[in-house]
């Protein structure tokens, strides 16, 4: 049996070997430029949809050429997860533009119930829509199966809510030159941006846990801006966890256990445009024993193989 014929290995985000993973979503939208037109989205991943809700969200895929995005020597897609982000989203996507030019935009719009993704089209991004909120999790696998089915070098998470400055992703992509995955790092020597109390104490935890493994100093194992490379794309494509913090400290755990090399970059974070931080003692201290529980989860789970025979041989279609 060839690669290409196997079945999906892998389940639902930080799901079981065996069980189906995501969806193939429509995906819409494309940059002004002309290129080489992609392949179709693969429509082996359903999530227990439908047979055919499953077809149908397989069918859209915009069949318009597309260009060949790049950053340096790089192919880049950054990809935004979106959860009802229309206010700031235009914005954001304007920033992103201006600052990587050379680079496509995927939204991935995580069951929104407002106009995220008429508002990311609009700004001429790509947009995948999930047919029910899955989480960042699940919205950043989407885009790591897209960005390995079209052959990306790199891929960038920002987030949708401004945050993420993207002045910082020329040096997070300079770094992949040493690292599989590079982390945008608080607390490490850039900007003013402070944690106090528990969430503070949760982060020690992790650096203290985590910096061992990646045989460096890491002081931001949370943070969602992050850049990765081509082997990781394949990786996270077929196994990125779902629940809570999964996302963030399950991912590293996982490709820091398969052999990854992880580095960071100092960042500023800015404050969000749109939507409101959840800061309360009770909620921090609940932050702080699911940190731990997730920490202690992500040493302990089994984490698959990683495809970099598929990579090395050239990813099946």
């Amino acid at each position: 049996m060839s690669a290409a014929d196997r079945p999906a290995e892998l389940g639902p985000p930080g799901g079981p070997p065996g069980s189906p993973g995501p969806p193939a979503l429509p995906v819409t939208g494309t940059p002004a430029d002309l290129g080489a037109e992609p392949p179709p989205l693969r429509t082996d991943l359903g999530i227990g949809l439908s047979t055919s809700l499953n077809a149908s969200l397989s069918k859209s895929l915009d069949k318009r050429p597309r260009p060949a995005a790049g950053v340096g020597s790089r192919r880049v897609l950054v990809i935004l997860p979106a959860w009802n982000e229309a206010d700031g989203l235009a914005a954001v996507l304007s920033e992103v533009r201006a600052v990587l030019p050379g680079a496509d935009l995927l939204v991935v719009d995580d069951g929104s119930t407002d106009r995220t993704a008429a508002t990311a089209k609009t700004a001429g991004a790509l947009v995948a829509r999930l047919p029910y909120n899955l989480g960042v999790g699940g919205a950043m696998r989407t885009g790591f199966r897209y960005a390995l089915d079209h052959g990306y070098d790199a891929a960038v998470q920002v987030d949708a809510d401004g945050q993420h400055d993207p002045r910082y992703v020329p040096a997070m992509l300079d770094a992949l030159d040493g690292a599989d995955l590079v982390v945008g790092a608080r607390f490490a020597g850039e900007g003013e941006y402070l944690v106090r109390g528990p969430r503070r104490w949760s982060m020690r935890l992790l650096s203290m846990v985590l910096s061992p493994m990646a045989g460096t100093r890491l002081t931001d194992t949370t943070s969602g801006f992050r850049a990765c490379d081509r082997e990781l794309i394949a990786f996270f494509a077929r196994w990125y966890p779902a629940e809570y913090l999964g996302d963030t400290v399950e991912s590293m755990v996982g490709a820091l256990r398969r052999g990854y090399r992880v580095r960071q970059v100092p960042v500023a974070m800015r404050p969000r445009t749109t939507g409101m931080p959840s800061q309360s003692s009770l909620r921090a201290m609940v932050y702080l024993a699911r940190t731990a529980l997730v920490l202690l989860l992500a040493l302990t789970r089994r984490v698959p193989a990683p495809p970099r025979s598929e990579v090395l041989a050239g990813v099946p279609r």
